[in-house]
C-alpha cells in the first residue's frame, strides 16, 4: 500500500510564492477575491489581530495581481478557487506593497527619517521589479534620489506607470503598526503631529488619494486597530472598510473544516492531540450572524509544528508570542478607568457593547472605544447579539490566560509582594500528588489575599477570588483551570482538569467559592450551607469517568481568613 505524501506545514511561512511551490499546505481564501473584486469600492480596508494571518493573504493577492508573473499564474494558482474561477483583473496590475512595521518610533525625528526612507525605498524597489514594463528605471530612481525623497517618490512611480499605461494596485500591511507603538508608549503627542493636522502620515494618504484619481485603481490596507482610520478621515476618505461584514467572517483564520483539512494535508498525528483544540484555539467571531467560529491560525500551526517535529504530545500548549499582547494590554491600561473595567470584564467572562468601526486617539479612556479596541487586538470577540448590540467575551482558554497574567502582575505591582515560585509550586505539587488543598491555600491567603492593596481590595469578592487562584494555579503545569464547569446542580466555579503534559498528576478538583466580609455574624449558616453544596455536588457528563475527583468548597472571611470544606 502507497503510503500518503503530505504537505510542510506552513510554520512562520508569510511567502505565498514560496508556499505554493515548496510544497505547503495552503489554506484555500483564494474564493475572496472574488468578493472583493465585486465591492463597489475598490480602496478597501480590513483588519485582524495579530497573527491571523494578514501578511499571507496580502501575499497572496500580489502574485495573483502582478502583471510579471501572468505565466506563473498556474503553477501558483491552479487547484485553487481562483484557479479554477480567475476574475478579470487577474495579473492585471503593477503592485506595490508598503509596510509599516518595525519604524523608529524613538522620536518625531526618528519618526520622520524611518518613514520617508521606508516609503522611498520600497518606491524604488518598484521601480526596479518592473523595469521591462517602465523605461529609463535607473534614471527614475537617480531622480528620486537626487530630487524626489521620501513620500513625493510616489509621483514618480505614478508617472512612470502612467507613460507605461498601466494601473496600479497599493498594498499596503501593518499600516497602524507605529501608530500602536506611540499610543502603547504614551507618546500620543507625537502620533497627532504625525498623523493629524498636516502630519507626515497624512501627507502619505492624501498621496494614495490623488493617484487614485488617475492611475491607481485599487488599494487594499490591513491592520490591527481603526484608530489611524479615524484620524485619517479628511485625508483619506475614499475607503470602504470591510472588517465587521459578515461575508468576510472567515477571510482570516481557520474555519474548524480548514483546520481538518490540515491536519490531513500534514499528517497531524490525532493520537497526540490531547487537549480540547475548540476550547484552546477557537471562539472567534467577527460578526454578530456569522456561522463559523474562527481559530487563530498561528495558534494552531505552533501547535501542530510541534505534534509533526516532535512526534509526540506538544509540550507546549500556548505560544509564548501571546505574551506580546500581555504586554500591549498593560501599556494601555495606565489609567484607572480602563483597569477597573478590565478587572471587571474577566470577572464577568465579557460585556455588553457596540463596537465602534472606528474610532480617535482622543477617545481611547472612552468605555465603548476601549472595549471596541480589545475587540481588534484579538483578546475580546462576539459571543452573542443582546439587545441591538452585542455580548463580547474572551475568545478562548489561552487569550484567558493573557488576562490572568495582567492581573497578577498589576496586583503585584500595586500590593507590592512577589510571588515565590518555587514556594507557590510546592503547594500545587501537594494539590496535585498529596489531594492536600490547605498549603496551597495557606500560600495565596498569607502571601497574596493578605496584602492585597485597599484599590485591589475594592474588587474583592468570589469573581475576583477565582481570578486570582486561577492565575497562580497557570502559574504551574500541573492543572488546566477551567471556570464555570457544568455539573448536575448547576455551574461550579473552577474544575482543575489534570494537564496532559503531567499525567502523574493524581488528584482533580471541583471547587466552589464563597467569600463573606470579615463582619459577617452568619458564618455558621454560610458553613452549613458549604456542607450541603459538597453533598449535592455529582459528576458532570464532562467529569463522570473522572478518577479520583476532590470536591470542596472555600469559604473565604475577610481577605486573611478562609475555612476548607472538602471530600473526595
Amino acid at each position: 500500500m502507497e503510503l500518503k505524501s503530505y504537505k510542510r506545514l506552513p510554520y512562520g511561512e508569510t511567502n505565498f510564492e514560496s508556499v505554493r511551490t515548496r510544497n505547503y499546505a495552503y489554506v484555500d481564501k483564494t474564493r475572496f477575491i472574488e468578493l472583493l473584486e465585486k465591492e463597489s469600492n475598490t480602496r478597501q480596508f480590513f483588519i485582524r489581530p495579530r497573527k491571523f494571518g494578514k501578511s499571507l493573504f496580502l501575499s497572496m493577492l500580489m502574485n495573483y495581481y502582478d502583471l510579471l508573473r501572468a505565466d506563473r499564474f498556474r503553477e501558483l494558482f491552479g487547484g485553487l478557487y481562483i484557479g479554477d474561477n480567475p476574475t478579470p483583473l487577474r495579473n492585471g496590475y503593477a503592485v506595490i506593497e508598503f509596510d509599516f512595521s518595525g519604524l523608529d518610533t524613538g522620536s518625531p525625528e526618528n519618526f520622520v527619517k524611518s518613514f520617508n526612507w521606508r516609503v522611498q525605498v520600497l518606491v524604488q524597489r518598484f521601480l526596479k521589479y518592473y523595469e521591462s514594463v517602465f523605461d529609463q528605471t535607473d534614471s527614475l530612481i537617480d531622480n528620486i534620489v537626487k530630487h524626489h525623497i521620501g513620500i513625493s517618490s510616489l509621483e514618480v512611480a505614478y508617472n512612470a506607470a502612467i507613460a507605461a499605461n498601466v494601473k496600479m494596485l497599493i498594498i499596503i500591511d501593518e499600516y497602524d503598526h507605529f501608530a500602536n507603538d506611540l499610543i502603547a508608549m504614551g507618546v500620543e503627542d507625537v502620533y497627532k503631529k504625525m498623523v493629524q493636522a498636516n502630519g507626515l502620515v497624512r501627507d502619505f494618504y492624501e498621496t494614495l488619494k490623488i493617484g487614485s484619481k488617475s492611475v491607481v485603481d485599487r488599494i487594499f490596507i490591513t491592520g490591527i486597530s481603526p484608530v489611524m482610520l479615524d484620524d485619517l478621515t479628511s485625508g483619506f476618505n475614499i475607503s470602504i472598510n470591510l472588517t465587521l461584514l459578515e461575508r468576510y467572517n472567515s477571510m482570516m483564520g481557520f474555519t474548524r473544516q480548514e483546520v481538518e483539512w490540515l491536519m490531513d494535508e500534514t499528517g497531524v498525528n490525532r493520537d497526540f492531540i490531547t487537549v480540547d483544540m475548540e476550547w484552546y484555539y477557537n471562539g472567534y467571531l467577527f460578526h454578530k450572524k456569522a456561522t463559523d467560529r474562527i481559530y487563530n491560525p498561528s495558534m494552531m500551526i505552533f501547535f501542530f509544528e510541534q505534534i509533526i517535529r516532535e512526534q509526540k504530545v506538544p509540550e507546549k500548549i500556548i505560544d509564548d508570542n501571546l505574551k506580546i499582547d500581555y504586554g500591549r494590554l498593560q501599556r494601555l491600561t495606565q489609567n484607572e478607568a480602563n483597569r477597573e473595567l478590565l478587572v471587571q470584564i474577566v470577572k464577568d467572562g465579557g460585556i455588553v457593547a457596540e463596537v465602534q468601526s472606528k474610532f480617535s486617539i482622543d477617545r481611547l479612556h472612552d468605555e465603548q472605544h476601549f472595549v471596541s479596541l480589545l475587540f481588534y487586538l484579538g483578546l475580546l470577540t462576539v459571543e452573542r447579539p443582546e439587545f441591538g448590540v452585542v455580548r463580547l467575551c474572551i475568545p478562548n482558554y489561552s487569550i484567558k490566560t493573557v488576562f490572568w497574567e495582567y492581573i497578577m502582575d498589576a496586583v503585584q505591582i500595586s500590593s507590592k509582594f512577589v510571588i515565590n515560585s518555587s514556594e507557590l509550586h510546592r503547594t500545587i505539587k501537594a494539590l496535585a500528588l498529596d489531594g492536600q488543598a490547605k498549603p496551597f491555600l495557606d500560600y495565596v491567603s498569607r502571601h497574596i489575599f493578605n496584602k492585597i492593596s485597599n484599590r485591589d481590595l475594592q474588587n474583592f469578592d468570589e469573581k475576583y477570588i477565582k481570578i486570582m487562584l486561577m492565575g497562580c494555579l497557570f502559574q504551574s503545569n500541573a492543572y488546566i483551570p477551567v471556570s464555570e464547569i457544568e455539573t448536575n446542580t448547576g455551574y461550579a466555579d473552577v474544575y482543575l482538569r489534570r494537564s496532559p503534559l503531567v499525567p502523574e498528576v493524581k488528584y482533580e478538583w471541583i471547587i466552589e467559592l464563597k467569600y463573606l466580609k470579615a463582619s459577617v455574624k452568619s458564618l455558621e449558616t454560610h458553613r452549613l450551607d458549604a456542607q450541603k453544596q459538597l453533598q449535592n455536588y455529582g459528576g458532570s457528563s464532562m467529569m463522570k469517568d473522572s478518577k479520583d475527583l476532590k470536591k470542596a468548597v472555600i469559604l473565604f472571611i475577610g481577605k486573611n481568613k478562609y475555612e476548607l470544606f472538602e471530600k473526595l
